[in-house]
């Protein structure tokens, strides 16, 4: 490896020896210059994530190592689902260009303090992180540590599995709550961006009455009486076509890109006309309804590229993308669709990521998105 170069494979198997076997002879020799290796495994292979990260230390001689658990994982080209597997991709980044930071608030505030000569001496703005998913304050954690890092832009997922124990994280050792990763000093060179996976239907509303998670007003009118203006007569009459397919957008105040955070509905109270939505809302903050729509998310996507790919100029090492569990085959189609479209403008990178969660995106918890980062 030459400065800040990138190295990838990607396999399956029947149990996590043959995945990790396969894994290996696919990745061929390492070079003695890889520091850092981001992992990625479906959740077949949780249980034995310790074993997996001895295998792949005692083999590659690279130590420190970052990720998460994922129901799907992908690398360049490629969706794996409903079997065991694991993306692994090394670099040789600058010992002392990255820090990895450890789970958990009370150990993330002892690693700020312990390398805060480090922090102002590197410039670290940058982080790739993981979190878990049953963390009530996970959206408050990513806020806070971008705040720390004055200002701080943070990419990344929540694991995602079938069960609570595969909700699992590596950021050296294996880590479970709360949000890990690795900080990124500023002479490591990355463009990120976002890609939404839904639609607005109206106008921005404002919510004149609420309470925690409970909508009550739109514009001072019954919040449902207007939800239901949104989604049209059609879908108004069978509100059991609501689910999965109609959502709450909370636009990002100050965004000059019409940027917004999608949450869920998770419930109607048709007699006092109230919506219940998954996140805490506040009055005089501005609410619209979104679906979930395929071509306009293909649409979306094929924009993100192109700007990136305008500002890559043809310089890309490595990448890292992070996909809503709703995106992939389910929004894009079968046959690896959706990671198709990033080599085919992009170009045949080493590339690895999973289907989160929730993606992290700068300081913000996002849902229904893709966030793709390259080192360039």
């Amino acid at each position: 490896m030459n400065g800040n170069s990138f190295s990838l494979a990607c396999a399956t198997g029947t149990d996590w020896q043959s995945v990790i076997t396969a894994t290996l002879d696919a990745l061929g020799a390492t070079p003695d210059t890889a520091t850092l290796g981001f992992l990625y495994i479906t959740d077949p292979l949780a249980p034995y994530l310790n074993g997996v990260l001895d295998a792949l230390r005692d083999t590659t001689g690279v130590q420190d190592w970052v990720g998460s658990v994922g129901s799907a994982i992908c690398c360049t080209g490629r969706e794996v689902y409903d079997e065991p597997a694991a993306a692994v991709m090394l670099t040789d980044l600058p010992p002392d260009s990255y820090r990895l930071v450890p789970a958990g608030i009370s150990a993330l505030a002892d690693m700020l303090a312990g390398d805060s000569a480090w922090l102002d001496e590197r410039n670290v703005h940058f982080g790739v992180m993981h979190g878990d998913p049953r963390d009530r304050h996970i959206a408050q954690v990513i806020d806070s540590l971008s705040t720390q890092l004055d200002p701080g832009f943070l990419v990344g997922g929540l694991s995602s599995a079938d069960s609570d124990q595969s909700l699992l994280q590596v950021a050296g050792t294996v880590q479970q709550g709360g949000l890990s990763g690795v900080l990124l000093g500023a002479d490591i060179p990355v463009i990120s961006s976002l890609t939404q996976g839904c639609t607005p239907l109206q106008n921005k509303h404002v919510i004149t009455k609420c309470q925690g998670n409970l909508l009550a007003e739109l514009d001072h009118r019954p919040a449902l009486d207007v939800f239901k203006e949104d989604i049209g007569e059609v879908m108004a009459r069978d509100m059991s076509r609501v689910a999965g397919y109609i959502f709450a957008g909370l636009p990002v105040p100050g965004s000059d890109t019409g940027d917004y955070l999608v949450r869920n509905l998770i419930g109607i109270d048709p007699h006092e006309k109230l919506l219940a939505v998954g996140d805490n809302l506040e009055e005089d903050a501005q609410l619209m309804f979104c679906r979930r729509d395929g071509v306009a998310a293909r649409q979306d996507m094929q924009r993100m590229l192109d700007d990136l790919d305008k500002r890559a100029r043809g310089n890309i090492r490595g990448g890292l993308y992070f996909s809503c569990l709703g995106r992939g085959r389910h929004q894009f189609g079968e046959d690896s669709a959706e990671l198709n479209m990033i080599r085919d403008t992009l170009g045949d990178f080493p590339l690895v990521g999973f289907f989160a969660n929730g993606e992290i995106s700068h300081n913000r918890l996002y849902g229904y998105t893709g966030v793709l980062t390259l080192f360039i």
